[in-house]
């Protein structure tokens, strides 16, 4: 009798065992292929999210070795005999770069850096305009859009570029300070072909560190942006020594502090309109 109630408890204690693994294995194998292919994407959609989370996240400390337009330019240059092979960076701090360029690149590209949340929407909403009606091609993105699609994203115009490049801009205006999106921005950008980052730019074309800078040589690379392949010291056109005038003469709006931003323009760009508000008045427009 106690060997019988003894095998009895010894069963019971072996099906509890086994019951965990059982419930783990068997809604897989109850799916059905659909309900399999489901899970399987779901799975993977929250993987990929987390991968952009540890992406956004490294980037706070982390320089990337490499961007996805640094591969996209080395394959280009491979398969063009008219091209240099060129890789040149040198990462360093925003300490190490001229305030010059700071205060360049922003009059430049983007003066609101300091105040928006990522998105410049009045430009944006410009832009879209000027590209409709046919009179030129302009991308109004803002510093910050320009730093996510460089860091994390290949160059490419689709729809699904734009969306992702949203995306990590969104991520890296939330979890990174203006400094750092300023600083990563100036160590990866394009200043010619296979040339990243002011470091790298400023040897190459004045043969001198970025730390001294003077506001000519800092308008030159901020006026070689719109197109490094085409436009950079090195090829110096009418168009660009005007656009680089142009951009010294903006020298006097006053010296750009990262650190201390006007409370003034704070408090007027504080309520400005953000991503959602652009999404919501181009799918009015395309109505």
């Amino acid at each position: 009798m106690i060997t019988t109630e003894f095998k009895i408890m010894e069963n019971e204690n072996n099906n509890k065992e086994t019951k965990p693994r059982r419930r783990w294995l068997k809604p897989w194998r109850a799916l059905s292929p659909w309900r399999r292919v489901g899970r399987v994407a779901w799975m993977t959609v929250v993987g990929l999210w987390l991968l952009t989370l540890l992406q956004v996240f490294a980037g706070i400390l982390i320089n990337p070795p490499l961007t996805p337009l640094m591969v996209q330019r080395f394959f280009q240059q491979l398969k063009d005999d008219e091209r240099t092979v060129r890789f040149e960076r040198d990462y360093v701090s925003l300490d190490d770069i001229s305030n010059n360029l700071v205060t360049a690149v922003i009059y430049s590209e983007d003066g609101l850096f300091q105040y928006h949340n990522g998105f410049d929407v009045k430009q944006m909403k410009q832009a879209y305009r000027e590209n409709k009606s046919g009179r030129r091609f302009r991308g109004g993105s803002t510093i910050s859009q320009q730093t996510a699609k460089n860091a994390f994203l290949p160059h490419s115009r689709t729809l699904l570029r734009k969306g992702a490049e949203a995306y990590y801009t969104v991520l890296i205006e939330t979890f990174w300070s203006k400094r750092r999106i300023m600083e990563m921005y100036l160590n990866i950008i394009e200043f010619g072909d296979g040339i990243y980052g002011a470091e790298a730019a400023s040897q190459h074309y004045f043969g001198h560190s970025a730390k001294t800078l003077s506001r000519r040589e800092a308008a030159q690379l901020a006026a070689t942006l719109p197109s490094p392949l085409k436009r950079n010291p090195s090829h110096s056109s009418p168009y660009f020594r005007r656009r680089t005038a142009d951009i010294q003469s903006r020298f006097s709006w006053g010296k750009v502090d990262l650190d201390n931003p006007d409370p003034k323009k704070q408090k007027k760009y504080k309520d400005q309109e953000g991503i959602v508000d652009f999404m919501k008045w181009y799918f009015n427009k395309e109505k």
